[in-house]
């Protein structure tokens, strides 16, 4: 069982773990498709119209093209067009149509003075190819402009979305405002834009968009759509001209063989947007003053170690349900909150927090699974180690209570000279100071399997060990006419506690004598030599094959010989054994032949005692 303190750290290493692949995977493109995925998704289900459109669309589509004379009358039924929007009092006029290049002098100028009967209008501009200057419109056209705006879009290197645009764009050393901008200023009257490092405003309207980003800002696609009306429409139906009244007007090509600034969208589906309906999707975000926000990273930083801590807290307090339902309480939190937030006008990254949060709960849970299994390993080895007490009771403490008990009942029961009394006395003395000293070293060994026993560290003779033991299992040895024979063993010195040890070569006596058949012997030899003592136990038994013999100190393991010769047993003695040798940094060695007998061995290190021969192979004869 590891210790708390190695539980805690490993809990909360876990969990930073977590937390950074959670955060780190969020920088991947992978998360990013899936944040603009779930971005799309929201978009479709959450926004709303926004009331009245301000701006209208006048549109060259393929049915205008088709019947006013193609792409080379352009200008021609464009002027027209104008000429008719003049009456109707637009409040300013957008043209996202490139006009840089001359072409027809009459219909140039039909439009320059089209175009200068206008209240107001913008023209369009773009990026030359080198990168470096702007491809301006004429002149004659931008003469009387009020402004011209970049007509730059944003769409994402990933799967091509356009979902904002840049308010401002610089090429060299020349700024140009978006074209939707520069609308929205001249539609709400106002002289300039007023920036700062962080925002820009224009009309009271401030737009968080930062210069060092390039100032984006998301559009706020109407799921309606922007009104629309071809040119050809307007020259069929003059009328229509009242449509465009105090509205803004996007003008622009529609026609699929013409427009080739045509992006995907999140409301646009599988089809394409012209550019001048986004340029009029960009101006009614800028006109109803409901933006879209991207989270700091230092935000979903923060939610992802909110979400961390909130999955360890659950499974280091809470157990069982409860710790399973507030988990599932943070995961339906986690999954929730984008879309709040989304629905006020904060674009919050979906994969970063899903990921902290499943990764943290299934980690925690996990972690939590495995403590709940240790602890519950740890109770039935208590348990065990339990009946193990009772049994190793049962079978220890039997020989000395029996002893007591019969001569309890003889001193009773017969008439007995003084001396005999005497005698008997003295056994019931000894065996009473016996059973005391196994409880005590069943004690002892409890303590020891539990982990909560120092070993005493006491030097002492083996010699003296020995003999102690075979003195007390002589009486057992004579009720089955067995000889047990231990020869004078070297003078050696062990070091550790004496009860345990005694405890382990008397049970390997026994143990010798229960399972050896009557008129039989059992030897004890001591080997000593390189720092290492070798006490052992051979008899002439039923003995044990060799896939019994490695199972032998296995707790209540029994081999099958001794189940079927009916010799009573637990199974522990010898676990516990080795349990005492090894805790005196020995090991047990055995050697087992059916039919023949066995021979245990306990190797422990030692030393010559004292005045003894010099550290070399000694044998006892």
């Amino acid at each position: 069982m590891r210790s708390p303190a190695r539980q805690r750290l490993g809990y909360v290493a876990l969990l930073c773990a977590a937390f950074l692949v959670a955060v780190t995977s969020g920088l991947t493109s992978f998360s990013t498709q899936i944040d603009n995925d779930a971005y799309d998704w929201m978009f479709r289900a959450y926004v709303r119209g926004g009331g009245e459109p301000r701006s209208i669309l006048l549109t060259v589509d393929e049915a205008t093209l088709l019947e006013l004379g193609g792409q080379r009358r352009l200008r021609a039924f464009l002027a027209e067009a104008l000429e008719s929007l003049v009456a109707a009092r637009p409040r300013v006029v957008a043209i996202d149509i490139a006009l840089v290049d001359a072409e027809d002098e009459t219909l140039d100028g039909r439009l320059e003075a089209a175009l200068a009967q206008l209240p107001a209008y913008v023209l369009p501009s773009d990026e030359m190819p080198d990168g470096r200057t702007w491809q301006e419109p004429l002149a004659r056209f931008r003469r009387h402009a009020k402004a011209v705006g970049h007509v730059h879009a944003l769409p994402d290197p990933l799967d091509s979305v356009n979902r904002g645009l840049p308010l401002e764009v610089i090429v060299g050393r020349d700024r140009r405002w978006a074209l939707a901008l520069e609308t929205f200023r001249l539609y709400s009257s106002a002289a300039t834009v007023t920036e700062s490092p962080e925002d820009i405003e224009v009309a009271g309207t401030v737009i968080l968009a930062g210069r060092a980003e390039g100032r984006p800002m998301l559009i706020r696609y109407r799921p309606e759509g922007v009104p629309r009306i071809s040119v050809l429409e307007l020259k069929q139906k003059p009328e229509l001209a009242e449509r465009f009244r105090d509205r803004a007007v996007f003008v622009g090509v529609v026609a699929q063989n013409m427009a080739r600034d045509r992006l995907m969208t999140p409301t646009s589906g599988s089809s394409q947007m012209p550019g001048v309906e986004i340029h009029a999707h960009a101006f009614e975000t800028l006109a109803g003053g409901a933006f879209f926000g991207k989270a700091q990273m230092t935000a979903v930083v923060l939610a992802c170690a909110v979400i961390v801590l909130g999955a360890g807290v659950s499974f280091w307090y809470l157990n069982g349900v409860r710790a399973y339902a507030s988990a599932a309480l943070l995961l339906a939190a986690a999954h929730a909150a984008p879309h709040l937030l989304f629905r006020g006008g904060v674009v919050f990254p979906v994969f970063a927090p899903l990921a902290a949060a499943w990764l943290s709960v299934a980690g925690a849970g996990v972690w939590k699974h495995f403590v709940v299994r240790r602890q519950l390993e740890k109770t039935e080895d208590d348990r065990a180690r339990y009946q193990q007490a009772i049994h190793f009771v049962t079978h220890e403490m039997r020989t000395p209570l029996t002893a007591i008990q019969g001569s309890s009942e003889i001193m009773s029961r017969y008439n007995l000279s003084d001396e005999k009394r005497k005698q008997i006395a003295q056994t019931i003395h000894q065996e009473s100071r016996r059973l005391g000293r196994m409880i005590q070293t069943f004690l002892d060994v409890e303590r020891l399997t539990a982990g909560q026993m120092e070993l005493k560290r006491e030097p002492f003779e083996a010699g003296g060990l020995i003999d102690q033991c075979v003195e007390r299992v002589r009486h057992l040895a004579e009720r089955k006419r067995i000889v047990v024979e231990a020869a004078p063993p070297p003078a050696v010195t062990l070091t550790g506690d004496h009860e345990l040890m005694e405890y382990a070569l008397y049970n390997l006596l026994t143990n010798a004598i229960k399972y050896s058949g009557e008129d039989t012997r059992v030897e004890v030899r001591t080997q000593y030599g390189d720092g290492v003592c070798r006490i052992t136990v051979t008899d002439q038994g039923i003995g044990m094959d060799a896939s019994e013999v490695k199972q032998i100190f296995r707790k209540f393991y029994r081999t099958k010989s001794a189940v079927a010769a009916g010799i009573v047993g637990t199974g522990i003695g010898l676990s516990i054994v080795e349990q005492i040798v090894t805790a005196h940094e020995g090991r047990m060695e055995v050697e087992s032949t059916p039919g023949k007998g066995s021979r245990f061995t306990m190797v422990l290190p030692a030393r010559a005692a004292a005045g003894a021969a010099p550290d070399r192979m000694v044998v006892s004869q």
